[in-house]
């Protein structure tokens, strides 16, 4: 996958963020029955696949007719990917340095 970064900044590219082969894949995934058997298992409704088909076909018009209209559908899906992406916060607080006992062993209430 390429490097999204000119994507968020706003910077004029000349060929899509991602290759129309990994739009296709998602697409492919999310259609996929085991997709759609975890998704209506975990959510309780089937997934809506439509962005995905959508961004395929934008981006084969960007790349074999250079269609501006599509070029701006695409770079705005990925912008909201990549906003969506941005909002969740992680599950843990990431460490920088590791506690400062941990080399001692461990006493007998914390090992059961």
């Amino acid at each position: 996958m390429r490097w999204i970064a000119p994507l968020v900044l706003g910077c004029n590219m000349l060929m899509p963020p991602r290759q129309c082969d990994n739009y296709q894949s998602e697409w492919r995934c999310c259609r996929s029955l085991r997709n759609l058997f975890h998704h209506y298992y975990a959510y309780g409704e089937i997934p809506s696949c439509q962005q995905w088909k959508s961004d395929y076909m934008n981006c084969v018009e960007w790349e074999k007719h250079k269609s501006q209209e599509a070029k701006k559908a695409l770079l705005e899906s990925e912008r909201k990917r990549v906003k969506d992406q941005k909002r969740y916060s992680p599950v843990w607080k990431l460490r920088k340095n590791p506690p400062a006992d941990w080399h001692l062993p461990l006493n007998d209430s914390q090992q059961k």
